[in-house]
């Protein structure tokens, strides 16, 4: 029985010939599950619209800054995030198709090219993409949202030689740069990221960026909820102020101090002598009116007393949230949710490897993270749209789950170019198989 009768998988977004991807005899190349990606693409314009936030001022170039910027984004969505990846995947039949030109034309931007490319990106340039992944965000709802939460949190870059900005922190005990991510835990998404230099305040420019994305929501959704949960790096007076301000309900981590254990020692001694009792892991909370020395007004504050096999723990959490001083649990578990949006920030980090930022100019590692953002961004709205598709949509356009190949490896293509243009192209896996991920 002939393979070719199981499936078969039709792009396009290609107009001289549609892209055919079906089950032959032979094996599949391993890259080819990008085209699906590319047709995700096609239909929420993702790198169009961020390419048309880059200047360029060259003349008649051979490579254009769209087809640099989807040679860069697919290549860190198959796990080749370096330039020098490149230098091999110019010629490559599949990157070519996801750039818009057929396997026979020519090849694609050189390493040396892209590099070039990435350090000629301007600030106003930079400046506009920021606005454009807010606006992008902003328009990503297919109906008003009742409520949208706002994860902050950072996550370290190592250096990668001397670099512009970086700065050995003690912290991490390392030269780096620092990534805050502002992500919505409504849809995983990067609303806005920001580079900062290795030993910055992690609050850096945060109250501008909130702003931003605040206005930008009450703009088109006036009635939206919108919240903030952040770590204790978070914890600064003006930042509640600027939150209640604007209406926003926040949670934020509060380092434990001799006030805050005082206010909570008789419940973690309620809570270790419960648990000799049973012998089962013991969690208690409590809330209280506090007001640290530098703040303007008390706040509430909900403390968690833990006991258990590896002894005891406290957690403090300052919170404006109403609910809070009835169910002070509920609202710290609320809190600890955004333990899924650190765990996107890891995807971010070291599946796509946003910790490659190894140019030399700090301008040049800006743009390089809003690729690996977008490329974020790229891959949890197509997650999303396969895990939960539109019921009224036909089942033949759905985008299965076990449709798209893993990117496990690096194969050779193998085009029939003889046929005629209106043929659809099919690609086999060749028997030489490249070396490792880039």
């Amino acid at each position: 029985m002939s393979l070719h009768d199981v499936w078969q998988l039709v792009f396009d977004f290609l107009p001289k010939k549609p892209v055919c991807v079906q089950p032959v005899d032979e094996n599949l190349s391993t890259d080819a599950g990008l085209l699906i990606f590319r047709q995700w693409d096609e239909q929420q314009h993702f790198t169009e619209g961020f390419a048309q936030q880059l200047d360029d001022s060259r003349r008649d170039p051979d490579h254009t800054t769209l087809e640099m910027v989807r040679s860069r984004l697919f290549g860190i969505l198959a796990g080749y995030e370096d330039q020098n990846d490149h230098d091999a995947l110019r010629s490559d039949a599949i990157f070519k198709l996801l750039a818009d030109r057929l396997p026979e034309d020519d090849d694609l931007a050189s390493q040396p090219t892209l590099s070039r490319f990435e350090n000629s990106i301007t600030p106003k340039s930079l400046l506009r993409l920021e606005d454009w992944f807010i606006e992008r965000f902003v328009n990503s709802f297919d109906q008003p949202p009742r409520e949208v939460t706002l994860d902050i949190d950072v996550f370290d870059d190592p250096a990668h030689g001397e670099q512009q900005l970086t700065f050995f922190h003690g912290y991490y005990g390392q030269y780096q740069y620092l990534v805050r991510a502002i992500t919505c835990a409504e849809n995983d998404a990067v609303v806005l990221p920001v580079l900062l230099y290795g030993t910055a305040d992690v609050a850096l420019g945060l109250g501008e960026d909130v702003q931003r994305i605040v206005g930008a929501l009450r703009e088109k959704f006036p009635h939206v909820l919108i919240r903030i949960r952040a770590d204790s790096g978070y914890a600064k007076p003006w930042f509640y102020r600027l939150c209640e301000r604007l209406g926003i309900e926040y949670s934020i981590g509060l380092g434990m101090n001799p006030v805050l254990k005082r206010n909570s020692e008789e419940l973690l001694e309620n809570a270790v002598e419960q648990y000799d009792q049973t012998g089962q892991p013991q969690r208690l909370f409590t809330g209280f009116d506090y007001q640290a020395g530098t703040w303007d007004q008390p706040r509430w504050v909900v403390v968690k007393c833990e006991a258990n096999a590896q002894g005891t723990n406290r957690r403090a959490v300052v919170t404006n949230r109403p609910g809070a001083r009835t169910l002070p649990a509920g609202a710290y578990d609320e809190y600890s949710e955004r333990g899924e949006s650190e765990n996107r920030n890891k995807e971010l980090k070291c599946e796509l490897c946003a910790d490659r930022l190894s140019d030399h100019r700090y301008l040049a590692n800006c743009f390089r993270m809003f690729l690996h953002c977008l490329a974020n961004n790229v891959l949890v709205s197509l997650r999303q749209k396969i895990a939960d598709p539109p019921a009224e949509e036909d089942a033949s356009n759905h985008l299965a789950p076990d449709a798209v190949p893993v990117e496990a490896a690096r194969a050779e293509r193998v085009a029939d170019t003889s046929t005629a243009a209106a043929k659809p192209i099919r690609w086999v896996k060749a028997t030489q198989a490249h070396g490792g991920c880039g």
